[in-house]
């Protein structure tokens, strides 16, 4: 066990390790803590912003950190979206809008979690009308490293009424283990992306990235001022694609990223706050696009009784 919450809730820590990479997972809020891995010359740093124990996240007044989302990932315009006839408002905690599950999503829960071959199974019910969502949502995240040291994360969940669903992990990646991510070369298998209004909400259109700042279909140097989805060339797919390489040219250090989802939100941390600096890690969120329930025009998160979302990311690491 590694704390408890104030109501006496125990939180335990999970340990990964295999192919020289090491990874701890919290069952609260099932945050990845850490994530070991060598550089160019096999020394080895921790590439992910957390804090080293329970008490660092209860206190932290930058939530999400290293946590799974949901139960929608992303922002919900006006906090409502239609289905089927109805109009469901959810808990407003970001301006006028629903973000990452609302006031207490799926990052401030604790998760029921078992171990499995190589790694953790980590399982939480949210109850109907949880934050405003309908059904009873039953989800599952499955966080196991195969032979090559790769973190696999498996998403399941099924509900017993017509609901959303977009679950994500917030990693913060920082492949030097210190200092300002932003000199991180990004390589993104993305076309085009979603403008967003003032509030960061999809205006609907979808925009080529050529010519603009959004265009990373070639490795480039990352910089700052980044909250923006990018489109997939792949869209949603059976089994992970590769869609991203991160690049830290002083360690050498290489993060590859795959997924079965359409889209991916980069995050360039600019408001970070202590004991982080902006721009001290880099989030890659892989989900489905922001305000999707309000957007027929994207791909659908809408999730029915008798279906299984099913869902899959995974996180590569080298050195060059």
């Amino acid at each position: 066990m590694t704390g408890t919450l104030s109501d006496g809730t125990p939180v335990h820590r999970w340990t990964l390790e295999r192919g020289g990479v090491r990874v701890r997972v919290l069952s609260y809020g099932g945050i990845v803590q850490s994530v070991e891995v060598p550089d160019r010359d096999g020394g080895t740093a921790d590439v992910v912003l957390g804090f080293p124990d329970l008490a660092g996240y209860l206190g932290n007044p930058e939530p999400y950190l290293g946590a799974l989302i949901g139960r929608y990932a992303n922002r919900i315009a006006g906090a409502r979206f239609p289905l089927d006839g109805r109009t469901y408002a959810l808990a407003q905690n970001n301006g006028p809008n629903s973000l990452h599950g609302g006031e207490c999503g799926f990052d401030r829960r604790v998760w029921d979690v078992t171990p499995v071959e190589h790694g953790v199974r980590l399982t939480r019910v949210s109850p109907h009308g949880e934050e405003g969502f309908p059904g009873r949502l039953k989800a599952t995240a499955t966080c196991t490293l195969d032979e090559t040291g790769a973190l696999r994360i498996a998403y399941e969940a099924v509900t017993d009424a017509p609901t959303v669903i977009n679950l994500t992990n917030y990693t913060y990646w920082n492949l030097s283990g210190s200092g300002d991510a932003g000199g991180h070369e990004l390589r993104l298998a993305a076309s085009r992306y979603t403008p967003v209004d003032a509030d960061l909400i999809p205006t609907g259109a979808l925009e080529d990235v050529a010519g603009t700042r959004f265009d990373f279909r070639q490795p480039r140097k990352v910089g700052s001022g980044y909250d923006h989805n990018f489109v997939l060339d792949k869209g949603v797919t059976d089994t992970p694609v590769e869609i991203a390489e991160l690049h830290d040219p002083a360690s050498g250090r290489v993060l590859t990223v795959a997924t079965t989802e359409p889209g991916i939100q980069v995050y360039t941390a600019d408001h970070l706050t202590d004991p982080f600096a902006p721009g001290g890690g880099l989030a890659l969120e892989i989900q489905h696009f922001p305000d999707s329930p309000n957007r027929p025009e994207f791909p659908s998160t809408e999730l029915r009784p008798g279906e299984v979302f099913r869902s899959e990311t995974v996180y590569g690491f080298s050195a060059r």
